[in-house]
C-alpha cells in the first residue's frame, strides 16, 4: 500500500513544477484574457465546452463570468455547452456524440464570440468538431490542452497548452489560469 504522505508530497511537487512553467504560457494567456474582454465589451459571449473534468471546468468558468468571480458587477455572457441534458442526449441519440458541441455552436455562436474548447489530449473528436464549427462561424477560437495541443491547438487562434503530459496537472492549471482571466475580465468591467 502506498504511503499517502509520500503520494501527496509528490503530487504537490509535480503541480508546483507545472505551475512554475506556466510563465511560458503568459503571452498566450494574456491574449486570451484580452479576447474575452474585447468580446464581452462588444456585447458578445464566451462559450465553453469539454468532456468529463473539462466539462466541469467549462461550467465553472462560464459561471464565474455569468454570476461573478470576486466582485459584484453586471452579468457577463459566459455559457457552458455541457449543461443542457436534453440537447446533449437528443443530439447524441439522433446524430452521435461527435458533433454535439458543433451543433450547439452552429445554433448559438455569432461572429465575434469567443469559443473555448477544453481537451487535455487536444484530440477529443467532439471538441475538435466544435472548434471547427466555431471557426466557420467567425468566432475567436481558443483551446485549453496539455502540452501536445493536438488538433485543438492547430484550430485555435489562441492555444493554451499547459506544459505537462499529466492530465490532472493540466486540468488544475486550466482552472488556475481561467481564474486569473476571470479576475482580469472583472477588473475591466469595474473601470
Amino acid at each position: 500500500m502506498s504511503d499517502f504522505n509520500t503520494m501527496f508530497q509528490g503530487h504537490i511537487e509535480g503541480h508546483l513544477t507545472t505551475i512554475k512553467r506556466l510563465e511560458e504560457c503568459q503571452e498566450t494567456l494574456s491574449a486570451i484574457a484580452q479576447a474575452w474582454v474585447d468580446a464581452l465589451k462588444a456585447g458578445k459571449k464566451i462559450l465553453f465546452f469539454g468532456n468529463g473534468g473539462s466539462a466541469a471546468d467549462a461550467q465553472h468558468l462560464a459561471a464565474e463570468l455569468c454570476v461573478r468571480y470576486r466582485l459584484n458587477r453586471r452579468a457577463l455572457g459566459g455559457l457552458a455547452l455541457t449543461t443542457d441534458t436534453s440537447v446533449l442526449t437528443a443530439h447524441s441519440n439522433d446524430y452521435g456524440f461527435e458533433t454535439v458541441f458543433a451543433r450547439q455552436v452552429e445554433a448559438l455562436a455569432q461572429p465575434g464570440d469567443v469559443v473555448v474548447g477544453i481537451s487535455t489530449s487536444g484530440t477529443s473528436k467532439n471538441v475538435v468538431a466544435g472548434l471547427k464549427a466555431a471557426r466557420e462561424a467567425g468566432c475567436v477560437v481558443v483551446s485549453f490542452t496539455a502540452q501536445k495541443g493536438g488538433d485543438c491547438a492547430a484550430l485555435a487562434h489562441h492555444a493554451y497548452c499547459v506544459p505537462t503530459s499529466i492530465t490532472a496537472y493540466a486540468q488544475e492549471c486550466h482552472l488556475l489560469a481561467g481564474h486569473v482571466m476571470c479576475e482580469y475580465v472583472e477588473a475591466a468591467f469595474m473601470e
